[in-house]
């Protein structure tokens, strides 16, 4: 009986900036697995809280966009190069993207920058986010929306995969400038495909320039 209400006690909890643990089908939640040259990594979009930032990532997810992509970026904190985050997508190549989306910040939607935290990178201005993703590892509040700040806008968290997440971090970095000098993958990892685990897939339609000219195998 003890047992029982506790069980219900923790049904009760508050979710507020809470990541779901579980690899496991979750209602509102959509799960996506990044197979890389490192290894796998599962993470699962909130639908419920995050709903634009989500569908814009299974957009690209569900389009192929983020096939043969890379991570190219592993931030490592001076004072704990084991945390930081590692960050991933079309990088720079226009072909691949999708016109940018509105901006979900953490003070609206709940999601804190929690570890393995999945959030949007953007360039310095809101409502930009395209096609580049970064996880974190370990928490990262300084990612959160405060006053004036807008922040970036998590909308997920890794189920499986997080080994995978700590050896792209700990790859040998170098080059870039400003923020992130020092902080680009030398060689950058490759992203193979991304396929969605949950869910049917629903493309763009979108024309796909990056595989004009691509020769496929005759089957």
């Amino acid at each position: 009986m003890i047992r029982l209400i506790l069980f219900v006690l923790l049904l009760s909890l508050p979710t507020f900036g809470v990541a779901v643990p579980t690899n496991r089908p979750t209602p509102g939640y959509a799960r996506v697995r990044i197979e890389t040259d490192k290894g796998a990594i599962t993470v699962a979009v909130d639908l419920k809280r995050a709903p634009l930032t989500s569908a814009n990532f299974l957009a690209y997810v569900d389009d192929g966009r983020f096939d043969g992509t890379t991570f190219y970026r592993a931030a490592r904190r001076k004072s704990a190069p084991t945390y930081g985050l590692i960050q991933g997508g079309i990088d720079t190549d226009a072909r691949r993207a999708i016109p940018p989306i509105p901006h979900e910040p953490t003070s609206k939607t709940g999601i804190s920058h929690l570890d393995a935290t999945l959030s949007m990178a953007r360039p310095n201005r809101a409502d930009s986010a395209m096609g580049n993703f970064f996880i974190t590892i370990g928490p990262t509040p300084n990612m959160d929306a405060r006053g004036d700040y807008i922040g970036y806008a998590a909308f997920g968290h890794v189920v499986a995969g997080m080994d995978t997440v700590r050896r792209i971090l700990a790859v040998p970095t170098g080059g870039g400038s400003g923020v992130m000098r020092g902080q680009m993958i030398l060689k950058p990892v490759r992203i193979i495909r991304a396929v969605r685990i949950d869910g049917k897939a629903k493309p763009t339609g979108r024309v796909k320039p990056w595989l004009i000219g691509i020769k496929r195998p005759v089957r």
